[in-house]
């Protein structure tokens, strides 16, 4: 039987090839990067050398090796590789594939099953793997850029170790472009600047740097180009960024925890990243108004002010002038006092409430406009603060039956230490008063 899914032929030799294609690793030991996989003790090389292959999930940015270390792993465990993209598949497609499987294991033959894309399959697609992964039919290599805890079925994660690839490095794009420079005979002309401005074009994409060495590789110049005429001929690539994809989280949280650590210098890196991948200052700025309102609170209740304030400027300025204010408000929010006992007091209040169901607010505080209402002691014994001394009457306001809780409790930073001077004083009136 043909199998419809197995590689391609190889090409001819004398047929062009990419020069990314002609320097594809042929041998693990080749690869450039993912050491903490492959090295001594990696994950990937103690499962080799204990020669026990089980189902994996790569997870990495594009362009770091997942397709290449796929086919290597099915030549170093002598299994048949087969490769699909759940792009272009469906369940027909992988009805086939697994009959094929079938019938090579029934001849002895494994086959090693490597998805790519494996995030865009649905829930019942992805289901469909389970048995023959339980059985031993195939061994899956799944590869996904996106995050597998909220991409992939709690079912596969639970029969495949997820293991992570990482952004090449510097070094290893230099090592890359070493090897494309013995390729192909001839030395990059590009001045050692700009060689690492063509590596940060890259940004940690091997198949894209590889694309980007091939071009300069082929231009006839008298001299080494420097960094800014490299610029003029080439496009620096765009930075990975989807605004609904694990990056955006993950640069929100940089963004956030940054401010949260007093970091301003941090702060702004992580701000930058964002509008300059393209992200909308608008939720940008929604968002630097949480971070005052949950990690400075009344620390500093300007906080709050300055955030709005560079909110209403961004809309009336636009971009990219309107971006400056940002910057002021995560600048001002890195710096300011921190504190988040009013959210931590927030929650606690809403637990309290939620488990206390519908006890009614003790009568003394509650309105008589009615006979009935009066009659019923509505308002009875209630102590108008006004006429108390010091204005604080120490009356109790939750629940009858319900225990005084303690929710609140100032921080002896910022604005806060005077806060708390205000709380322990009222809760000293209030043991005074018996209240």
């Amino acid at each position: 039987m043909q199998d419809l899914f197995a590689t391609s032929p190889s090409p001819q030799a004398d047929a062009p090839r990419p020069l990314a294609d002609r320097l594809r690793p042929q041998s693990l030991d080749d690869v450039v990067g993912q050491d903490q996989l492959l090295g001594h003790g990696g994950a990937l090389r103690t499962m080799l050398d204990s020669g026990s292959l089980g189902s994996v999930i790569f997870w990495g940015p594009p362009g770091v090796g997942k397709t290449t270390l796929a086919r290597l792993l099915a030549h170093e465990t002598d299994l048949s590789f087969v490769q699909i993209s759940a792009i272009f598949s469906g369940v027909p497609d992988l009805r086939k594939v697994f009959d094929a499987a079938k019938l090579r294991r029934g001849n002895g033959q494994g086959t090693l099953l490597f998805v790519d894309e494996i995030h865009r399959f649905n829930k019942a697609q992805q289901d469909s793997f389970l048995p023959h992964m339980e059985d031993g039919t195939i061994v899956l290599v799944g590869a996904t850029t996106e995050n597998p805890s909220f991409e992939l079925n709690a079912a596969i994660l639970s029969r495949a170790q997820v293991l992570v690839l990482e952004r090449l490095s510097d070094t290893d794009l230099m090592d890359l472009a070493a090897r494309a420079e013995g390729d192909v005979g001839r030395t990059l002309p590009l001045t050692d600047a700009a060689k690492s401005a063509l590596v940060e074009m890259a940004d940690g994409d091997g198949r894209a740097f590889l694309n980007l060495v091939e071009q300069v590789l082929a231009w006839d110049v008298a001299a080494p180009l420097t960094p800014t005429e490299l610029g003029q001929r080439l496009s620096r690539r765009a930075a990975q960024y989807d605004k609904s994809g694990d990056a955006h989280y993950n640069l929100i949280s940089a963004l956030h925890k940054s401010v949260r650590g007093s970091d301003p210098d941090a702060a702004l890196y992580w701000l930058a990243r964002m509008l300059t991948a393209g992200e909308d200052p608008r939720y940008l700025a929604r968002r630097i108004t949480r971070m005052a309102v949950e990690d400075i609170g009344l620390a500093d209740p300007q906080a709050q002010a300055v955030c709005l304030q560079s909110w209403e400027t961004f809309e009336r300025l636009g971009s990219p002038e309107g971006e400056l204010a940002l910057a002021q408000a995560v600048t001002y929010l890195a710096l300011a006092p921190k504190s988040n006992a009013a959210y931590v007091a927030y929650k606690a209040a809403m637990k309290d409430a939620k488990s206390t169901g519908s006890k009614p607010p003790p009568k003394h505080i509650l309105n008589a406009p009615t006979d009935l209402m009066k009659d019923q002691g509505y308002g009875d014994g209630y102590a108008y603060d006004h006429d108390a001394e010091d204005g604080f009457s120490g009356q109790n306001y939750f629940p009858d039956g319900m225990d005084r809780a303690a929710y609140y409790t100032p921080v002896e930073r910022g604005f806060e230490r005077d806060l708390k001077k205000r709380v322990d004083y009222f809760a000293k009136l209030r043991d005074k008063r018996g209240g």
